[in-house]
């Protein structure tokens, strides 16, 4: 079923007790569209500048992602991010950033692009997650994504959209700067109240909390002996729940709980590496195998 991404392309400096990663292909939207790809075809928008490298392109080709929505912009430069990851890789500093296209008119929707079913409003200015909600009138099923920057600094265009979205993904230090409530139910709750029918709480090592009209379900992460990377573990794991939802078509909070271990998984595969070079040598097969080890790692009847 037709499953849409819009959001960020970037090339990423990471810094990391682990080593160094120079100049990676990153940013929110090709993390989602490559982990959603193991689930389900997706369709791409995003814009990158006339200084992208060819040498990063490859991967975009790797996966199941349809690119008649990426455009590569004359005149324009790619948005780029530097970071540093502390001892305790939960900590993270940013250490420059630079919007360049992402500070630009967005790119447009393709006209075929617009009876997706399922749409993904990546991490980007809430203004421009209104404008694309917009184009997508007929979609089953839209979930945003946000961060502390548009929670502090455009609050009143946050609370438009969420008025607008099916579902809402974010961390919990973001759900307490958005509500002021410490405690993520309380603040889900909160959420709720303003708009969305779901939220979801990425609490890092410590998983994720679905808080939904119908109730709430809490999963752990995958236990994880090697972390290597932690950019773009939150993009990997709103891929894989969202190309789970795709594919099977569940949007009932029992649906949403299976999507979100089917995130999990992928998430955790993600973190075993710089950039996408984890999910680039990784198959469904591989996937479905630690999917089996969560479900029973979960199973205590």
């Amino acid at each position: 079923m037709s499953l849409i991404v819009t959001g960020s392309i970037g090339i990423d400096t990471i810094h990391a007790p682990t080593g160094r990663a120079d100049a990676v292909l990153g940013g929110s939207a090709i993390y989602f569209a490559a982990a959603a790809s193991f689930w389900s075809p997706v369709r791409l928008v995003a814009a990158v500048g006339e200084d992208f490298p060819a040498e990063l392109e490859a991967p975009f080709h790797a996966f199941d992602i349809d690119l008649a929505g990426l455009e590569k912009r004359e005149g324009s430069q790619t948005f780029r991010w530097t970071g540093k990851y502390l001892e305790d890789m939960n900590d993270r500093e940013t250490l420059s950033v630079e919007l360049n296209v992402l500070a630009e008119e967005l790119p447009p929707v393709p006209e075929a692009y617009r009876d997706s079913r399922f749409v993904f409003l990546a991490n980007t200015h809430p203004g421009g997650q209104l404008e694309l909600r917009s184009q997508f009138g007929r979609a089953e099923l839209v979930v945003a994504d946000t961060m502390d920057l548009w929670i502090e600094n455009e609050r009143a265009l946050l609370e438009d959209l969420l008025r607008q979205v099916d579902g809402l993904v974010l961390n919990d230090s973001e759900a307490l700067l958005l509500t002021g409530e410490r405690n993520p139910v309380i603040a889900g709750r909160k959420i709720l109240e303003m708009g969305p029918g779901f939220v979801v709480v990425k609490k890092g090592e410590h998983g994720a909390l679905l808080v939904h009209r119908d109730g709430a379900a809490a999963l752990p992460a995958f236990p994880a002996a090697d972390v290597v990377d932690p950019t773009g573990a939150g993009d990997t794991f709103g891929g894989g729940m969202m190309g789970h939802v795709a594919k099977h078509g569940d949007t009932s909070m029992a649906g949403l709980v299976k999507a979100m271990a089917a995130g999990t998984v992928v998430a955790s595969f993600n973190i075993e590496k710089f950039s996408l070079d984890r999910l680039l040598d990784l198959d469904r097969a591989t996937i479905d195998q630690r999917l089996k080890q969560y479900a029973a790692m979960l199973n205590v009847a």
